[in-house]
C-alpha cells in the first residue's frame, strides 16, 4: 500500500480501536426496497439514511439497536432524487435522518425543513477533493476507504448521542468494521498494482473516483462531474478521446445509475474495451455483486484493475 494511504488508514483506525476493543460486525445487506417499512412493530429507534450505501455503513455499525432505512431505493439516481410524499411520512417518524452532504443530495435541505428529528452529514470535518477547474467539492468521498473511516467514526458518533446505552457497542463495532476498511484498502492497492504504470487512467462517465483515484496514485478523466450535471457534451467525449488515444488506455467504464452509451461509443471511437460497471451511488439487491458497501469497493478495483491490465 502507498505510504501516505497506510498513514491516514492507521490514524483512523487507531483513534476508533482507543474507543474500544474490537467485535466482527454482521454483514447485514439492504432489501429489494430499503424504504419499506417492516409490518411489525419495533422498539428501536428509526435512522433514516438519503441512499443504501450509507444505510449499509450505519447497519454494520449500530448492528441490531437501531432500524436503519434508506431514503432512495437500490439502483436510484441520488442527487437528482425527488422525495415522494411517503418518504416525508417515514420521515416524520425517523429519530435521526443521515446525508452524506458536499452537495451529494441537492434536495435534501428543503426535505429536512419539513422534518423534526436531528439530522447528521457524515463528510463534515473532511478535506474535499475540488471538482477540476472548480471551487465545488467532489461528494463521493465514501469511494476511499480512508474517507469511509472517517464516515464510521461520524456514524458511531450519531449513534451514541441518539442510544448513549450502546455507546461501548456502537464504538466496537465502528472499531472492527474500521480495521475491515484498513484491509480493503490494501486489497484495493494490490489490485492495482497488477496495472502497467502507464494505463493507470480511470475513464468513467461521472468523476465519482477522485477520492479513490487519490488514494492510488491514479489519473483519472470523464465525460461529466456529478451526474446532477450529466451531459456528454462533444467538447467533453472529444476530450475523453483525445485522453484514450494518448495515454492508450485499454478499457473505460461507467456507473450503474446512468447510461452507459456515451461510454460505449467512446470505446468504439478509440478501440479501447468497455471495461465494465461501476457502483458508486448505490448497491445492488441483496443477490447482486455488491450488496454491502465493502463488496462495492471490491467491485471497484477489482473492474478497474482486470480492464485496465487488459
Amino acid at each position: 500500500m502507498p505510504k501516505n494511504l497506510r498513514g491516514m488508514l492507521a490514524v483512523a483506525t487507531a483513534a476508533l480501536l482507543a474507543l474500544a476493543a474490537g467485535c466482527t460486525p454482521t454483514g447485514p445487506s439492504v432489501d429489494d426496497d430499503p424504504r419499506a417499512s417492516d409490518a411489525a412493530e419495533t422498539e428501536r429507534p428509526l435512522v433514516l439514511t438519503t441512499f443504501t450505501v450509507i444505510a449499509d455503513m450505519v447497519r454494520e455499525v449500530a448492528g441490531d439497536r437501531v432500524e436503519v432505512r434508506s431514503i432512495t431505493r437500490v439502483g436510484a439516481e441520488i442527487h437528482g432524487y425527488e422525495p415522494t410524499p411517503g418518504d416525508l411520512r417515514q420521515a416524520r417518524g425517523a429519530e435521526l435522518v443521515i446525508e452524506n452532504g458536499l452537495g451529494l443530495e441537492a434536495w435534501f435541505a428543503q426535505f429536512i425543513a419539513d422534518v423534526d428529528a436531528p439530522s447528521v452529514t457524515l463528510s463534515d470535518g473532511l478535506d474535499p477533493v475540488r471538482i477540476a477547474s472548480t471551487d465545488e467539492a467532489n461528494p463521493h468521498a465514501w469511494m476511499s476507504p480512508v474517507a469511509g473511516q472517517h464516515y464510521v467514526a461520524r456514524i458511531a458518533e450519531a449513534l451514541s448521542e441518539l442510544d448513549p446505552g450502546g455507546a461501548e457497542h456502537y464504538a466496537a463495532r465502528a472499531a472492527a468494521y474500521s480495521a475491515d476498511l484498513d484491509a480493503v484498502a490494501d486489497e484495493l492497492a494490490a489490485a492495482i498494482e497488477r496495472v502497467p504504470a502507464d494505463a493507470r487512467v480511470l475513464i468513467s462517465c461521472e468523476g465519482a473516483f477522485s477520492y479513490l483515484v487519490r488514494d492510488l496514485g491514479l489519473d483519472e478523466a470523464y465525460l461529466w462531474p456529478v451526474n446532477a450535471d450529466q451531459q456528454a457534451t462533444p467538447q467533453r467525449v472529444a476530450a475523453v478521446i483525445d485522453t484514450v488515444r494518448e495515454r492508450a488506455v485499454p478499457a473505460v467504464f461507467c456507473e450503474s445509475t446512468v447510461s452507459d452509451d456515451a461510454m460505449r461509443q467512446v470505446a468504439a471511437d478509440t478501440g479501447a474495451q468497455f471495461g465494465g460497471t461501476l457502483y458508486v451511488d448505490s448497491l445492488s439487491g441483496p443477490d447482486g455483486p455488491v450488496p454491502s458497501y465493502l463488496a462495492l469497493l471490491r467491485h471497484a478495483a477489482e473492474t478497474i484493475a482486470t480492464g485496465l491490465a487488459s
